[in-house]
């Protein structure tokens, strides 16, 4: 297990700053940085040209001062180093990196090393407070020519980042730090791509095992690693990176500073700090942890919630177990996997087959909860009486079962419609419910009608699953949240029915989680005023 809480939070200031070594290399430090401490968050800056780079380096908000100029970016970094020099001197309230990174070694510039170091030691000499140089690049230089780079940025005062980017792997991390430590720099940054969440831990362990004695940036590219970026300050780091807006990444997965600040709290993030996250493939899309999130900030609880792009069972369960993480929201198909993981599980869970909450309980084992019941009857139950209800779910996957086995729980009477009747048939069968076959739809009244296919989800283009003359019902709920009026819920409404949107159910079930995870009554309202200005935006 990843021993997170034996990492102080607080950095010593970079006048005071140990390396590791025999000896320690005497730093005099730039009057903003003996002012001020670095925060937990660098934004990196790129543009074609150095009106685009200082134009979005002057559009950040307060909170948002510690940069990284991204000269390599630049298509002619040496021509920038005038407006560099200017832009420094007239905003004294930034910490600026310079970065001039060669193509070979993952960035954009084309120079030789001589004109990488000469790019740098300007970048110092115009204001730059620390200077990042690729360990490869420090390898290749002949102990004279280091001895001379060191020197220029000692006149100055500039701190030397060390740094090494693997664009394929992660591995190896604590052979790539010694490397680096070989030339006693102010700070070590080590990055790695992640292919799978595990990947994360190897991270996270090498910024504990570092940090007490270097300054140490540790960070996971990749979608899967973005749990480096957000605990890595947490586990140590000196500082995390972040883009200054979409589409401005510097680094694949990189996010921007508003969801590392807004979304996750990074600069709240400590060691009480209580982890969950959402698991399944694809997940970026997934409005669970903007949801939780905001649950958690209203009701005072010091968690987090993070997406957690999983490509198996065994990796997410391994990264619940070593950070650990309170507890998991999953979709299919781990759903059904995690089922024989479960120390114990809910009735309905076990009759159902499927689990969408995890909790991992004080004895370290998991525990299985079933919430997608809860975001089906709870906004039923309050428009109308469950018991004696003639209902139709329309489907028979997933979302069709909760529907039926909670409902048929609640007492109502449920009919399975599926266009494949075998699957309809299967499904009533085990749920204890009836089927019915679709060219039977039109000829029956129902006090509700549900719908559980993705028919009317953004992006999929099948038919509605039933007819206009098929809306029998006197109250018709749509599962398919995204968008947030569908095709059928416009259809109802225009009939002057009923409605329930999937937006209602999908807030239902992550309040039951919340309150699953927390032992509090979940704020409903404000959940619910989260996600649909979140789906609105998406419109």
């Amino acid at each position: 297990m990843l021993h997170l809480a034996a990492i102080p939070l607080k950095m010593r200031q970079l006048t005071n700053m140990p390396r590791s070594g025999t000896h320690t290399l005497e730093v005099a430090a730039p009057p903003v940085i003996v002012r001020q401490r670095l925060g937990k968050l660098c934004v990196a800056i790129r543009g074609e040209t150095p009106a685009e780079l200082f134009q979005r380096t002057a559009g950040l908000s307060v909170d948002s001062r510690f940069v990284e100029f991204r000269l390599d970016s630049l298509v002619k970094p040496a021509a920038a180093l005038p407006a560099l020099k200017a832009f420094m001197g007239s905003h004294r309230d930034f910490t600026a990196i310079a970065t001039c990174r060669r193509k070979q070694l993952g960035g954009g510039f084309t120079g030789a090393l001589s004109s990488e170091l000469e790019i740098l030691t300007k970048a110092a000499e115009a204001g730059c407070q620390i200077v990042d140089l690729e360990v490869e690049s420090a390898e290749e230089m002949k102990p004279a020519q280091m001895a001379r780079f060191r020197a220029a940025l000692r006149a100055v005062g500039t701190l030397l980042l060390v740094s090494f980017h693997d664009f394929t792997r992660t591995k190896g991390l604590e052979q790539v730090a010694k490397r680096i430590e070989v030339f006693e720099p102010d700070f070590v940054k080590v990055v790695s791509t992640a292919r799978s969440l595990t990947d994360n831990l190897a991270v996270l362990r090498l910024i504990e095992d570092h940090s007490l004695s270097s300054h140490v940036v540790g960070i996971a590219m990749g979608e899967e690693g973005l749990l480096s970026r957000v605990l890595g300050p947490r586990a140590g780091a000196a500082f995390t990176f972040a883009s200054p807006d979409d589409g401005t990444e510097t680094a694949p997965g990189q996010v921007t500073v508003r969801t590392l600040l807004d979304l996750y709290r990074l600069d709240q993030l400590d060691q009480a700090t209580r982890l969950f996250g959402v698991a399944g493939n694809p997940i970026g899309h997934s409005l669970s942890p903007l949801m939780h999130n905001t649950a958690f900030r209203r009701e005072g609880v010091n968690a987090v919630m993070l997406p957690l792009k999983v490509k198996s069972l065994d990796d997410m369960l391994n990264v619940m177990r070593e950070l650990p993480l309170g507890g998991v929201a999953v979709t299919m198909p781990l759903k059904e996997e995690v089922l024989p993981h479960l120390a114990n599980m809910d009735p309905l869970t076990a009759r159902i087959g499927a689990c969408n909450t995890l909790r991992t309980g004080a004895d370290g084992k998991l525990y299985g909860f079933n919430t997608d019941v809860a975001g089906v009857v709870r906004p039923m139950e309050r428009r109308m009486k469950l018991r004696g209800a003639r209902i139709a779910v329309i489907g028979a996957g997933g979302a069709a079962r909760a529907a039926v086995f909670g409902l048929v729980e609640q007492g109502a009477e449920v009919f399975v419609v599926n266009r494949t009747h075998e699957k309809a048939v299967s499904l009533a069968r085990k749920a204890k419910a009836k089927s019915l076959k679709q060219d039977q739809l039109a000829k029956q009244k129902f006090d509700a009608l549900i719908n559980t296919t993705p028919c009317g989800m953004a992006g999929i283009k099948q038919a509605l699953p039933i007819k206009e003359n098929e809306l029998n019902a006197n109250l018709v709920f749509d599962m398919v949240y995204n968008p947030l009026d569908t095709p059928l819920l416009r259809l109802a409404h225009k009939r002057g029915l009923t409605i329930i949107s999937g937006m209602e159910m999908f807030v239902q079930q992550g309040a039951r989680q919340f309150e699953i995870w927390t032992g509090k009554p979940a704020p409903e309202a404000e959940m619910m005023r989260v996600v649909e200005l979140a789906l609105k935006r998406k419109a």
